[in-house]
């Protein structure tokens, strides 16, 4: 089967889409019919590649860098894919960081503001950009968020990434007030909240060895792929999921 599917679903913005959970959602909706818009910070080759994979396999794809955390950076990816790939339906707000492991006494201010500003402002801004293209009050079509939070908002993360919990925390309470604020305007917004998921986000703040020291707490005996986070999230977008609003989905082995 290749990467796209006939059904033609209009288009999806995946941020964050070079890689793991973001990069398995973008397949996962090629297949299904999308034509999805892949953005990366920094991953230029890999996100290029899985475009390309895309298109060799049917689909419609592209990719753009852009910086979520910088308004200038989101309004260029959304005119980019207005351009490229017409009419938006849909969005993924996954693009997130972890920041440095440590405790709270520790923490550097910097790094600290980074990963608020990219977990949190970026998403807010993502989510405008979408809504002002997708609601039927401003001359859209309607359409779905999926904001891509983590089991770290319950848990607190103590010891390890406190300011990562909170800022998932604070994407939590976005998607319940903003899943009521645009409800009416033809716009569902859903969370996933994963749990231990095989990826590379791990590594990148410090902690490659987390996935290992925490399996004992999953009562599965595993942890899950980002696959299985994106049939999820693939499927809350879906009109297999029409009264599904304000949802907030633990994927986590019940961890």
């Amino acid at each position: 089967m290749g990467e796209s599917a006939a059904t033609d679903r209009g288009t999806l913005i995946v941020t964050g889409g070079s890689r793991g959970i973001g990069a398995a959602t973008a397949r996962a909706a090629a297949r299904d019919g999308y034509a999805v818009c892949i953005n990366y910070r920094e991953r230029r080759y890999d996100a290029a590649a899985l475009a390309d994979s895309i298109v060799r396999g049917g689909g419609r794809a592209i990719s753009v860098q852009a910086d979520t955390s910088r308004e200038e950076d989101v309004v260029r990816l959304y005119a980019t894919s207005d351009r490229e790939l017409g009419p938006l339906r849909a969005l993924v707000n996954n693009a997130g960081i972890t920041g440095r492991v440590g405790v709270v006494a520790d923490i550097a201010a910097d790094m600290l503001r980074e990963v608020l500003a990219v977990n949190i402002v970026g998403c807010f801004l993502c989510a405008r950009e979408a809504i002002r293209r997708m609601s039927i009050a401003r001359g859209g079509q309607g359409g779905a968020i999926v904001n891509v939070s983590s089991r770290a908002a319950v848990l607190g993360a103590q010891g390890e990434l406190v300011h990562y919990a909170a800022s998932k925390g604070a994407i939590d309470t976005m998607t319940i007030g903003l899943a009521q604020e645009v409800a009416a305007q033809g716009i569902r917004v859903n969370a996933v909240r994963p749990g231990l998921i095989d990826t590379e986000i791990h590594a990148s703040g410090g902690a490659g060895d987390r996935l290992q020291r925490l399996l004992a707490s999953v009562p599965m005996g595993r942890v899950g792929t980002p696959d299985e986070v994106a049939a999820t999230i693939l499927w809350l977008l879906s009109s297999r999921a029409p009264y599904v609003n304000g949802a907030i989905v633990d994927i986590s082995g019940a961890r």
